[in-house]
């Protein structure tokens, strides 16, 4: 066999197709949004400078993204989603509460404290409360969502009698309170006091479910 033949049969690495290279620019501007944002601000947060991160120029930002507000909005939806989705899953399953709320515990810890979806939560509490629509849209997408789902599962523990409080069927924020909590806490203090998190999450656990864990 002639040496060209041997190399034809040889498998060559792919090169990325068109689509997979605008997907890459696209996940290369919503990291680099989310870097520019949580550096300054949604106000003061300029595309240029999200365009340099990223490394594409400033127009192709534009080929993706309507304006600053719908790749805001994009860096929610496709940070968010998923987890929202996971947690809804969750709360729908067929398992004790108690082993419900451990679950949480390790989802938030993992894939929110661990990841980048804790500084969309902490831009939503800076940036929130002077653009109402970002506000509006992060309710709908994400809050509205988890807390439905936890009212029905609530609901249904306070129908069994696995919790006797219709409080936290009303104020499933009680729930996620330590969350904020912790973010808070690690973003401000955490050089002078390190906070345990899971520890914390844990602790309220046992405050409103009782002490120990389900199999």
């Amino acid at each position: 066999m002639k040496p060209a033949a041997k190399r034809s049969l040889k498998t060559e690495k792919r090169l990325p197709n068109r689509e997979e290279k605008s997907a890459a620019r696209r996940e290369a501007i919503l990291a680099a949004a989310l870097d520019e944002f949580s550096a300054r601000g949604f106000a003061a947060a300029r595309l240029d400078d999200m365009a340099k991160r990223a490394g594409v120029a400033k127009g192709t930002i534009y080929l993706h993204f309507r304006d600053k507000e719908a790749l805001f909005q994009e860096i929610v939806r496709s940070l968010m989603g998923p987890f929202v989705g996971t947690v809804e899953h969750a709360f729908n399953a067929d398992i004790p509460l108690r082993t419900l709320a451990n679950q949480v515990v390790e989802l938030f810890v993992r894939e929110v404290f661990g990841t980048r979806r804790k500084d969309i939560i902490r831009l939503m509490m800076t940036e929130g409360p002077r653009f109402p629509k970002l506000a509006e849209f992060y309710y709908r997408e994400v809050l509205s969502r988890v807390f439905n789902a936890a009212r029905k599962r609530l609901q249904r523990a306070l129908d069994t009698g696995e919790i006797s409080h219709k409080a936290l069927v009303r104020y499933p924020q009680l729930i996620a309170a330590p969350g904020i909590t912790a973010i808070i806490w690690t973003g401000l203090f955490d050089r002078f006091e390190p906070l345990n998190v899971r520890e914390l999450l844990q602790a309220q656990m046992n405050i409103l479910f009782g002490e120990g864990r389900a199999s």
